[in-house]
């Protein structure tokens, strides 16, 4: 019988403290600090996407640019390849050192264009999700808003 008490003590001991964190932990009435920083929280998330489109729109000039080098360079590279048969045929070995050199340079800035383009790609899915999260938090920062001004007014 005396552990069937103890039994009962404690659970009506967890019943009591249950009772009391939830009273406690009840949601009070927004104050007009919290409606603030709420309104605060929504105006900084919007400067937030703002920016987050100016810099996707810069990402995408950016790849624009790297497209257009990388042509650059491609068109560049078929002309050395004909300039080089050309002083083959001819066999002015000058002519032939200076046309491997200009290749040889076309490749290597092309490859760094290429390393470019990656990394501006790179740059702007980083910005995309930046610029979605934003929005997630312009969102949550709404919806938090609008129940703090309910329970400030009652509704």
């Amino acid at each position: 019988m005396t552990t069937h008490s103890y039994w009962k003590v404690g659970a009506l001991a967890m019943v009591a403290t249950g009772l009391a964190v939830g009273v406690m932990s009840m949601p009070t009435a927004a104050t007009a600090q919290e409606i603030g920083n709420d309104v605060r929280d929504v105006r900084q998330d919007r400067r937030d996407i703002r920016q987050d489109t100016r810099d996707i729109r810069e990402d995408r000039g950016d790849l624009r640019n790297d497209n257009q080098d990388i042509r650059t360079d491609r068109r560049d590279i078929a002309t050395d390849r004909q300039d080089l048969r050309q002083a083959e045929k001819s066999g002015n070995q000058q002519e032939i050192k200076s046309d491997r050199q200009d290749l040889h340079n076309d490749r290597k800035d092309l490859r760094g264009d290429l390393k470019d383009r990656r990394e501006d790609r790179r740059d702007l899915h980083a910005d995309k999700r930046d610029r979605r999260q934003d929005v997630r938090d312009l969102q949550h920062d709404r919806r938090t808003l609008h129940r703090d001004v309910a329970e400030k007014t009652g509704k």
